[in-house]
């Protein structure tokens, strides 16, 4: 796992050092399946001054807008972005979660109205306000059909709560035939359960980048990143540069994956 360096800078030597890398990417490296933990938004508010840390949520999901055009642009196929925990839900300030699912809404808006786009939510759509399942639910009818880059908007998620909604939708299926328990845990397979998780037919992650310097998997794609490389940024969400994914990239080409060989 390697921790990267946030530097500040613009102009010509920025641009200079991200063609540089552009170079340095070989095609053959680009990840399939890019996931996001973005963190640090609230820091980030406090540290500036805001008076409240809505903010920081908002210019966080700007960056993440910013961030998937950055893989669209490199030909990475599928990004996960992890927007709001099953945790935040009932750990979080009303207030703060108010304005935090007001500004989830907007993002699935305006990223399914980008050409060719996929928009997929994956978490538990029961447990969410009306409007914020609506929306995600419109998002994902409006995109149905664009084969462009797949954006998986994780809201209401936890990585231990989906194995056990994959797990019961199994026993579900396997009741629905009338077959035994005995005969399902004779029959149950890892590749099952991976069908039946939220992200059932999508590759699993090559690599997973977090912000902030926190090195934690926080409850995100649990099973998907069995095998998954890790990249861990300082800086905070809304100060991630492209120049941060670049080496985060670059970095990923670099490694040997053994896939626990």
């Amino acid at each position: 796992m390697t921790r990267a360096p946030s530097t500040q800078g613009r102009g010509l030597l920025y641009r200079l050092y991200s063609s540089r890398l552009r170079r340095e990417i070989e095609a053959g490296t680009v990840p399939h399946h890019v996931a996001m933990m973005i963190d640090g938004n609230r820091r980030w508010a406090r540290q500036l001054g805001y008076t409240t840390v809505s903010h920081g949520h908002r210019a966080g999901a700007a960056k993440m807008h910013e961030f998937l055009r950055w893989c669209d642009e490199l030909g990475i196929q599928v990004v996960s972005l992890y927007l709001l925990s099953t945790d935040n839900l009932v750990k979080r300030d009303s207030q703060e979660l108010t304005d935090l699912i007001e500004i989830i809404a907007d993002l699935a808006e305006t990223l399914s109205h980008e050409p060719g786009w996929r928009v997929k939510h994956v978490g538990r759509a029961e447990v969410l306000p009306s409007d914020l399942a609506d929306g995600l639910r419109t998002a994902e009818a409006r995109t149905r059909e664009n084969t462009g880059l797949h954006v998986n908007l994780a809201v209401a998620y936890g990585g231990r709560g989906e194995i056990v909604d994959a797990v019961r939708s199994i026993i579900a299926k396997h009741n629905e035939k009338g077959g035994s328990l005995e005969e399902l845990a004779e029959s149950l397979t890892p590749e099952q359960i991976g069908e039946h998780l939220y992200t059932g037919g999508q590759p699993d992650p090559d690599l997973v980048i977090r912000t902030s310097g926190e090195q934690r998997l926080s409850d995100f794609l649990l099973w998907q990143s069995a095998h998954s490389e890790f990249y861990f940024v300082e800086a905070l969400g809304p100060d991630l540069r492209e120049v941060d994914f670049l080496r985060a990239i670059r970095d990923f080409g670099d490694r040997d994956r053994r896939f626990g060989s």
